[in-house]
């Protein structure tokens, strides 16, 4: 049977149902985080493929993607999207102006605070030392400036798409 650390496969079939549940419900559960941390995996495995296929001018990542960049850079005009510096977004002072900005995509955007891995830096891949979690929102309003900015471009000549984890 196959395993992904300590957790058989039956085991992550089984809990897929509670990832929907409210996150109050839960304590610190490790499989909970575990499948948490596998699904943003997969998406960052998905969206890394896709940038390695496809023009990035090109993606539409949402149907409200034409308002998040808009918000974004009139709240964050000189915000660098091509190196992300984690410990400017996530200090007081960072936390203070996101928040905000996070907070009025809650009923437009769905899983719009569901953890979700960013690249630091746009030109490498997603990688322990280049990958931080983020708020969804975030990472849809780094990677639309990334991708409408042209930050993104340099990666279907740099990286050809993986073959994905788990089986289509």
């Amino acid at each position: 049977m196959a395993q992904i650390g300590n957790v058989s496969a039956d085991q992550l079939l089984a809990g897929t149902s509670l990832l929907s549940r409210p996150a109050e419900e839960f304590e610190n559960d490790a499989m909970i985080e575990t499948m948490w941390a596998m699904k943003a995996f997969e998406h960052a495995e998905i969206y890394f493929n896709i940038l390695c296929s496809v023009d990035p001018k090109l993606l539409k990542l949402t149907p409200h993607d034409e308002q998040i960049y808009k918000t974004f850079r009139e709240v964050f005009p000189d915000l660098r999207v091509d190196i992300i510096n984690e410990d400017e977004m996530k200090s007081p002072e960072g936390k203070n102006k996101w928040r905000p900005f996070c907070e009025q995509f809650k009923d437009i955007v769905e899983d719009y605070s569901k953890g979700t891995l960013l690249r630091t830096d746009c030109t490498g891949e997603y990688c322990e030392k280049n990958t931080i979690l983020t708020p969804r929102i975030q990472f849809y309003a780094v990677e639309l400036a990334r991708n409408r900015e042209g930050f993104n471009d340099c990666i279907r000549d740099k990286f050809k798409p993986k073959k994905l984890t788990k089986n289509s």
